[in-house]
């Protein structure tokens, strides 16, 4: 008859396939929920349900709000860098031109002792100066680079002679960039979007959290399941099987008969936000290593196979 303590699982020299799993230990795998996923009606800033929205030829929406204070700010980190580099040019500038006048100097300096004989040349080797650098009577004390050259020594075993590294600004970028798809992107690119609630009015600003939007050729209600399609003329939302099946044919509208050609149609980007997922990034994983004594770890990303 086995004993209650062979019956356990702690007797053994290795951990179970259960206590692997309560501990955490390997690859844990979960699918994330409808709360992780960007809602299509929501800012990609703000992650709010957008007000007066506005998409980007890559199909990000974000609320007029956000992207136009996005873009200011980006404006004005571009214009302080633009001055930083300015100041460092201007800078390495003025030291090359005292490197020229200190090398003029110095070969100015050396053609008038070489003219006057200030500096006598010793073929003594024996002949030693004594501390002050004198060779004698007719011999200066040290050239006025010398001094400048001990004032400006660096030597990194004194904190107040401690040289620090030179910090090279490369020219800025001026052109301001999409948040949330880094690519270019200017205010004039930017197309506002109108979507059709069940009332079948047409509305850029939601009356409440829980709007209902759809499309306005099936009537088919929009979630994030379905590919929706903008026209960037008119800025109408369509679901996409419409949108092939009319406006890529018809060239036209539906809502407003405007004339819309195939380059006009958007894809609109659902999820993707640093905050939740979408599409084939439906599956977090991480990979928590069992440590020695407590079998705790540290959790880490998991490794693609």
């Amino acid at each position: 008859m086995l004993q209650r303590h062979s019956k356990n699982n702690n007797d053994l020299a290795f951990f179970t396939y259960d206590e692997k799993r309560k501990l955490g230990y390997g690859t844990q795998k979960e699918r994330l929920s409808k709360d992780s996923i960007k809602p299509f009606d929501a800012c990609c800033l703000c992650l709010k349900p957008f007000i007066d929205p506005l998409f980007c030829p890559k199909g990000h929406v974000f609320c007029k709000e956000c992207i136009l204070e996005c873009l200011l700010s980006q404006k004005k980190d571009i214009k302080r860098k633009l001055a930083a580099h300015s100041a460092q040019q201007k800078q390495e500038k003025e030291e090359e031109d005292e490197k020229l006048v200190l090398k003029k100097a110095r070969e100015l300096e050396a053609f008038d002792q070489q003219n006057h004989g200030a500096v006598p040349q010793y073929s003594d080797k024996n002949h030693i100066s004594d501390k002050n650098g004198f060779h004698g009577a007719n011999s200066v004390r040290v050239t006025s680079y010398e001094e400048e050259a001990l004032r400006n020594m660096k030597a990194f075993w004194l904190p107040s002679a401690t040289p620090e590294a030179p910090v090279k600004l490369d020219a800025p970028s001026t052109s301001t960039i999409c948040p949330e798809g880094k690519e270019k992107l200017k205010l004039k690119s930017l197309f506002p979007i109108y979507l059709t609630d069940e009332n079948n009015e047409q509305t850029k600003k939601p009356k409440s959290l829980e709007n209902n939007f759809i499309c306005p050729s099936c009537k088919v209600t929009l979630t994030n399941t379905l590919t929706l399609m903008a026209v960037s003329t008119c800025g109408h939302v369509f679901c996409k099987k419409c949108s092939d099946r009319f406006l890529a044919v018809d060239k036209v509208c539906l809502v407003c008969n405007k004339e819309c050609k195939e380059r006009h149609l958007v894809v609109l980007e659902k999820g993707g936000t640093g905050f939740a997922g979408h599409g084939d990034h439906l599956q977090a994983s991480d990979f928590k290593h069992l440590g020695s004594g407590s079998g705790l770890g540290l959790v880490r990303p998991a490794t693609k196979t």
